[in-house]
């Protein structure tokens, strides 16, 4: 059998409806989604740029490697729920990294969620087309 790490650190990060799990593993810097590269995965850059947001903020882009594995939600939702996420395992590794990552906004879960549909109407506030006639 394949010998595990030894230092494995763990983070659940949550936005909209996506939920991401991420392990953050001594490494050079290598980052897998649901078994696929970033770049494969995220196709627009600034998505890739949110995600890399705290290994940036506390300067270990090339120390660890993440492995992540995140569903529900769209892209924006997923890459929002990985840097929380990273955040987190972030601060496990090192206590240090706290002040850092808790100043940026990224420990903080984003509550903003998806309003409910009311009834009377087409949507959460689109109400139907009036007429006078």
């Amino acid at each position: 059998m394949a010998k595990k790490a030894a230092a494995q650190f763990y983070g659940t990060g949550r936005r909209k409806k996506a939920i991401a799990r991420v392990y953050v593993v001594p490494g050079k810097g290598n980052i897998t989604i649901n078994k696929r590269d970033i770049d494969e995965y995220f196709g627009l850059e600034t998505l890739k740029v949110i995600v890399r947001q705290p290994l940036v903020a506390t300067d270990t882009v090339d120390k660890y490697d993440i492995k992540v594995n995140v569903k529900g939600g769209g892209y924006t939702g997923q890459a929002g729920a990985i840097r929380h996420g990273l955040s987190r395992a972030l601060t496990k590794v090192d206590e240090d990294y706290r002040p850092v990552l808790k100043k940026a906004g990224f420990l903080t879960r984003d509550p903003r969620m998806k309003e409910r549909k009311k009834y009377g109407l087409k949507a959460a506030r689109r109400a139907p087309q009036f007429s006078k006639r």
